[in-house]
């Protein structure tokens, strides 16, 4: 059990690495065109559609990289 936790640690770090790192390179994940906000008073929903677009194309390309 506890290398499954140190695994699911260094993931969770390196995908917090990779968000830092877009930000920095200009592509502000969760702030993409599409991506759908909306705010009233006492309100407010996020829905990242197009942030969740565009991560689930680059993992599957990974995935299909590796997996060859």
């Amino acid at each position: 059990m506890g290398p499954l936790l140190i695994r699911i640690g260094l993931l969770v770090a390196a995908l917090g690495a990779v968000l830092v790192l877009t930000n920095r390179l200009g592509l502000p994940l969760g702030q993409l065109p599409g991506d759908i906000s909306v705010q009233r008073p006492g309100f407010s929903f996020y829905f990242p559609i197009t942030t969740s677009i565009l991560v689930s194309v680059v993992v599957s390309a990974i995935l299909y990289l590796l997996g060859r």
